[in-house]
């Protein structure tokens, strides 16, 4: 049966809307309140509401996303060939800390089986993760990896899998300069991730300028993990026992023994919801990302922080146009000057870039509706809910806070992703409405698409259709409930994600603002 014209308007004073039904309409086609096209716009692209002005303002979330180039009329197809961008919202005098939460009492009774660790977080999975020091032993360390999933990993059922922590950083970098932190963290948090039991054993070349005591200096692993709290076991294939590629292999398979026996002893136990750490991100973002899928995230976020657990929501250059409405959103004066400082340090780095924020929207987040970065953080935002914001990271950095937390990260999906794994997620959220086979080794990926037409080509990709609220078949509540409901279904291995199941995942990406040598 074929759909009537539809389209969704987000807010009341919005005077564009977006085109709902598959493939989009043709020019002449009739909305239900007699609104007629002027001409063909796709699925997900803008329609005028009204007639609009040269240089009058477009609105979308009941906020500007937009100024006219030429005379609009009703109905006229609106994309980023006929809007002029705004300029970027400055850091000085927002609005800081004025927003208070809705009142959102406490969910209690909701539980999932997991990994207890011996610092007090728990793990989704049970992983063996395999540190590496520098690029140059990645090879090697694939194919030690390969050797222990097909040789070793079946005698110890109760291990998930193995995975080498494999990067591009660790030599000819300017080690020392201030911004070298940064992938030094987050290679370290990584390693220290809740899903790999605080079992760390590093796979060094010997030479390079990432040496594994500066990586994991003394006291870094727990004792209750480390033994003698020494920096993990580390395999230095320059030794000279090393005769030829055999032993190196050998002797990484040795160590990895030790781990994988420590490892299998480990039982899931219940835990509360409050234990999860969830990382939630978006990437071939459409028009309907906010709308559909993000909204679905954000309530489901407000659940995962009435139960008491973490939630990050990251992104620098698609939430920085709406950092109003993160500032007035932080808990305190505090949180809110840590939003900023974000802020402003990317906004330095993009300028020295010769970047702006216009960068970061791709042809295919306008091939789906997004005219804008603007109008893409709107959507982008959704997913963080209402509740206030309690804490701030850096890239990097390791979550250590209960609530809604913001994450500084590129929007790129790869390094964000590499980055909230260092946060310290034991689950990660990735909504896309292009579609994307993005997924990471060392968390469980639950994809969410934003239109059921890509939940339906791509049936064994995507694990939740948040597309049934454009057509009013499911609302929000209901999908946000339905991705709780799996979270803590995938977070106990009671499901595994579409993902992992089909073993994709991508590489780890770090972020290296600092020179290369």
């Amino acid at each position: 049966m074929e759909q009537s014209p539809l389209y969704i308007r987000v807010h009341p004073q919005d005077n564009v809307a977006i085109v709902v039904n598959d493939g989009g309409l043709p020019e002449g086609a009739v909305f239900a309140d007699g609104l007629v096209l002027r001409e063909r716009v796709p699925q997900g692209h803008k329609v005028a509401l009204a007639d609009l002005a040269e240089n009058e303002a477009v609105v979308r979330y009941n906020v500007v996303i937009g100024y006219a180039l030429k005379v609009l009329p009703k109905g006229s197809w609106i994309n980023e060939h006929v809007i002029r961008m705004p300029e970027p919202p400055g850091l000085e005098d927002l609005p800081i800390a004025t927003r208070a939460a809705p009142d959102m009492p406490a969910l209690e009774g909701f539980t999932f089986e997991g990994y207890r660790n011996a610092d007090g977080s728990v793990g989704s999975r049970n992983i063996l993760a395999i540190t590496t020091t520098v690029q140059c032993v990645s090879g090697v360390v694939e194919h030690a990896v390969a050797r222990i999933k097909a040789e070793l990993l079946p005698r110890y059922p109760n291990v998930d899998d193995v995975v080498g922590l494999e990067h591009t950083y660790g030599c000819g970098v300017a080690i020392d300069a201030p911004d070298a932190m940064v992938p030094i963290r987050t290679v370290r948090n990584i390693s220290l991730n809740p899903n790999f039991g605080g079992e760390v054993m590093i796979v060094s070349l010997g030479c390079e300028k990432l040496q594994p005591e500066r990586l994991m200096p003394v006291g870094t692993i727990p004792i209750a993990t480390a033994g003698d709290n020494s920096n993990g076991d580390v395999v230095v294939l320059q030794d000279n026992a090393h005769v030829g590629f055999q032993s190196m292999i050998d002797s990484i398979m040795r160590t990895a023994t030790h781990h994988l026996e420590r490892l299998n002893r480990r039982r899931r136990e219940t835990c509360p919801a409050a234990d999860l750490v969830i990382g939630v991100q978006c990437g071939g973002s459409d028009a309907f990302s906010g709308l559909t899928a993000n909204p679905a995230v954000g309530f489901a976020t407000d659940l995962l922080v009435r139960a008491g657990a973490t939630v990050m929501f990251s992104e620098v250059t698609e939430v920085r146009d709406g950092v109003d409405q993160l500032t007035s959103r932080a808990a305190n004066a505090e949180v809110a000057q840590a939003i900023i400082r974000e802020m402003q340090w990317y906004d330095t780095y993009l300028k020295r870039g010769g970047a702006d924020r216009s960068a970061n929207t791709t042809p295919g987040n306008k091939k789906g509706g997004l005219s804008n970065i603007v109008e893409k953080a709107m959507g982008s935002i959704i997913k963080s809910g209402n509740s206030a914001i309690s804490g701030v990271l850096s890239p990097g950095e390791k979550v250590k806070q209960k609530g809604l937390i913001f994450a500084a990260t590129p929007a790129s999906d790869f390094i964000c992703g590499t980055l909230q794994v260092a946060a310290g997620i034991n689950l990660h959220v990735f909504t896309t409405g292009r579609g994307t086979p993005y997924s990471l080794a060392e968390v469980p990926v639950i994809k969410v698409a934003t239109r059921s037409d890509l939940a339906r080509r791509w049936h064994d990709l995507m694990d939740i259709d948040a597309g049934r609220i454009a057509t009013g078949d499911a609302t929000i509540e209901d999908v946000g409930w339905e991705l709780f409901r799996l979270m803590l279904d995938v977070a106990s291995g009671r499901k595994q994600t579409c993902a992992e199941h089909l073993k994709l995942h991508n590489a780890l990406t770090l972020f290296n603002p600092a020179p290369v040598t």
